[in-house]
């Protein structure tokens, strides 16, 4: 019983950096004038393949939402 509980806390952590991934990305995205650094660039090549399939579901927008709903379906996982 104890390995499963560890099992699901070392889970559940790594979706929370998970989702502090992609706060972070969204934030440089935001503030960043060059995107071209290589930490901005190993965080769209970690987070994309979640934002990616989430930004063809939902409507064009000015606004990307994908790193908001990404961050909301990793709580409801959690």
């Amino acid at each position: 019983m104890r390995i499963a509980s560890g099992f699901a806390g070392v889970i559940a952590a790594l979706l929370d950096l998970y989702s502090l991934l992609i706060i972070i990305r969204a934030l440089m995205s935001w503030f960043m004038q060059d995107q071209s650094s290589g930490i901005y660039r190993w965080l769209v090549k970690i987070t994309e393949p979640v934002l990616s399939p989430i930004r063809k579901v939902l409507p064009r927008m000015r606004v990307d939402l994908s790193p908001v709903v990404a961050v909301i379906l990793i709580g409801i996982i959690k």
